[in-house]
């Protein structure tokens, strides 16, 4: 990166703006033609009665107090209640707005830096990094994980307010940093890291540390006490939150291997995106060479970042950036199934960024070399990862080709094979489809989840007795599982068992008696017997969950008033 270009530095600006927000908008903008896919974005939205809805009072309310989907984030529910209320089940809409959130988010991330340092094109590869990194696409390309893009933003717009708040300290701009630190918070609380970011900045490049070493401790704790109370909090809820009923609980041990593992993998993929997944299989049985060799490298480079500290600050801060933002998700505390997810170098790598930034043009001592060889290097290197970004998101069309490449760059990937499987049967390849849930089975032979859909698969086959089986399994897995009693009351209906659906659809509203879909099936029995006072309770029920079709049908007959 140049330190002399022969434009006023107005214009370096306004080019660095135009060329980062066209350059990401012609990298992603193929996703406003890309559909749902069937991870997340079926709970989040495509089944979310709330959701779909729009805005409401009753779905304002509803975002305040749930943990459904195992966090509390409402503004990530009220942003995609808006887009709904404009776009109806249009995913394209959804799509455009994650795009447009991380190109906001960019562009803040280069207005901060260079607010801070001065240096514009160094600041301008930090935030074309951040832009097209190939592992970004996770987080834009998944509608699901609006909370990412949202709290990304939220976290940028507090970085940027602190800067204007330590330029000229007053408690307005205090308090306007703190409010969009909660905003961020009630995005995603992945963002508990940002004031430990805010000391780190205060160090280097603000250079506050200096101003105020008489009384250090004491500063930092008055100033940042507030977020950090706030953090906390917010730490707790999520731990609180994280119920899924799914998931398998792996061993400590395991999981603390894991974190070194997982921890130079993103710094490899960092530098060589290959093989990127939706999904990474959680290992239990890694080699202690693995485990040693990536724990070593760590200590190794934290050890050099710490000893270089007074001399090159921005590679102590930069790795620091990174470690502390990649804490709250190395697995230690598990959540979900996965080893690892690109999604979660979101943040973290910008400290990345800011170590090859500031770190890179030190192998140069001469001026005029390192202006002739780093500027064209570092538009390749940006070019390569535009390209390879682009390629990678065209994986995330639909889900039958995202689950199909990470078959292809994964081995032993159940998830991938189990929601290929879902994909098929909505094609209406049922065959290929339990092909797949049998070959997930076999890699995880205790995954609820799959003989639920491979029993649903079966239904639509008509092969009832089978689905039973496998509904079955399920509940004796999870006795509380509330969607495989309502599958296996559908499977009951199909074979004349009215009884015993009743009993089902009973002990499934008793899981989850706000799931009007329930309502609606046992109603449906009901009428289809007779007994219509019963029916059509449930089917009033239901429409007032927001589901009012089988209601609807019953009037048209005369069965219900």
């Amino acid at each position: 990166m140049p330190n002399k270009i022969n434009i006023i530095p107005r214009k370096q600006k306004l080019i660095v703006y135009v060329f980062l927000a066209v350059v990401t908008l012609a990298v992603f903008w193929q996703v406003n033609r890309y559909d749902f896919v069937n991870i997340d974005d079926i709970i989040y939205i495509t089944e979310n009665n709330f959701v779909r809805s729009g805005i409401t009072l009753d779905g304002f309310r509803w975002t305040f107090i749930t943990t459904y989907a195992e966090f509390w984030h409402p503004l990530t529910w009220l942003s995609l209640m808006l887009d709904s209320q404009i776009y109806g089940l249009n995913a394209g809409g959804y799509h455009v707005t994650n795009l447009i959130l991380h190109i906001l988010s960019t562009l803040l991330l280069f207005w901060l830096f260079c607010r801070m340092t001065g240096a514009v094109w160094k600041s301008a590869f930090v935030a074309a990094l951040f832009a097209l990194h190939p592992l970004h696409v996770e987080s834009v390309a998944w509608i699901a994980e609006r909370k990412d893009v949202l709290s990304a933003f939220f976290w940028m717009l507090t970085l940027c307010l602190y800067v204007y708040y330590t330029e000229k300290p007053a408690i307005r701009r205090y308090l306007l940093v703190l409010f969009f630190f909660i905003c961020a918070l009630m995005s995603k609380s992945m963002v508990v890291t940002l004031p430990l970011i805010l000391i780190l900045l205060d160090y280097w490049p603000l250079g506050r540390f200096e101003s105020k070493k008489d009384n250090l401790i004491l500063w930092q704790l008055k100033e940042k006490i507030p977020f950090l109370i706030l953090s906390a909090i917010f730490s707790i809820a999520t731990i609180f939150a994280q119920q899924n009923p799914t998931a398998k609980n792996f061993s400590l041990g395991s999981r603390i291997a894991n974190v070194p593992v997982s921890f130079v993998t993103y710094l490899e993929k960092t530098f060589w995106p290959h093989n990127l997944a939706v999904f990474y299989p959680f290992s239990d049985q890694l080699s202690l060479w693995q485990v040693l060799g990536t724990a070593l490298l760590i200590i190794f480079i934290s050890i050099a970042v710490i000893v270089m500290i007074k001399r090159l600050p921005y590679l102590f801060v930069g790795w620091l950036w990174y470690a502390i933002t990649l804490l709250p998700v190395v697995g230690i505390i598990q959540v979900g199934r996965q080893a690892m997810a690109d999604r979660y170098t979101y943040l973290p790598l910008i400290g990345i960024g800011i170590i090859l930034a500031w770190g890179i043009p030190l192998l140069f001592t001469n001026e005029g070399t390192r202006r002739k060889i780093l500027f064209p290097t570092a538009i390749a290197f940006l070019v390569v990862l535009a390209v390879l970004s682009w390629k990678q998101c065209g994986h995330w069309k639909n889900s039958v080709e995202l689950f199909g490449h990470a078959l292809q760059v994964t081995t032993n990937n159940y998830l991938a094979h189990n929601n290929l499987g879902r994909a098929l049967v909505d094609e209406g390849k049922i065959e290929e489809a339990i092909n797949h849930y049998n070959k997930a089975i076999l890699i995880m032979p205790d995954h609820i989840l799959i003989y639920n859909n491979r029993g649903s698969a079966y239904s639509k086959l008509s092969r009832y007795q089978l689905a039973v089986e496998d509904f079955n399994e399920a509940i004796r897995l999870k006795p509380d599982y509330a969607d495989s009693y309502s599958n296996r009351g559908d499977a009951y209906t199909k074979l004349g068992q009215y009884q015993l659906a009743i009993k089902d659809y009973n002990k499934a509203i008793n899981l989850k008696p706000y799931d009007a879909d329930f309502y609606s099936r046992r109603g449906a029995v009901y009428l289809h017997q007779g007994n219509n006072k019963i029916g059509c309770w449930d089917a009033q029920k239901a429409c007032e969950l927001g589901n009012c079709a089988i209601l609807e049908a019953a009037k048209s007959r005369g069965d219900c008033r």
